[in-house]
């Protein structure tokens, strides 16, 4: 890419203007990791947490964090999203929180997936912090994306 999209011919921001680029099925997937201590993992994922079912707060939290990521992120357009999937699994080290978000669209979901991720990961933290002040988050990435004139992509 040789032009910077977001920026105008003075250099000024800009959101860019998608009115001519087709509408295409999009969707794309991001995970987020929460390490965390093995007695704070059992905990998640055993329902034994004293702020409750972490990982239902989670899946919601991420879906929320998707459908207002043009809020968060500046110059990113507001889609109507088709759908936002989000779970939350166990790993040897904690969790690991996977978004997928889809649309029909003129421009890529990899911002909701991403910011759905973020935010269910932040969540998590939010409710082990009284356990597990080590716990950490990251890394934090774009898994895949698809449909636009880029097609696929898959890390």
């Amino acid at each position: 890419m040789t032009e910077l999209t977001h920026l105008d011919d003075q250099g000024r921001a800009r959101m860019v203007d998608v009115s001519t680029k087709p509408e295409t099925e999009r969707a794309a997937t991001a995970e987020a990791f929460v390490t965390m201590s093995a007695s704070t993992r059992d905990s998640v994922f055993g329902g034994t947490l004293p702020k409750g079912d972490a990982v239902a707060v989670v899946r919601i939290a991420a879906i929320i964090g998707a459908k207002r990521t043009p809020e968060l992120i500046p110059l990113c357009h507001p889609l109507p999203l088709t759908g936002v999937h989000a779970d939350v699994e166990r790993t040897e080290s904690g969790a690991r929180i996977v978004v997928t978000a889809s649309t029909v669209g003129r421009t890529g979901v990899e911002m909701e997936a991403i910011t759905g991720a973020a935010i269910g990961a932040v969540t998590l933290y939010d409710m082990i912090k009284g356990l597990d002040r080590g716990a950490e988050i990251g890394p934090i990435r774009l898994l895949a994306k698809r449909g636009g004139t880029s097609g696929e992509w898959t890390r």
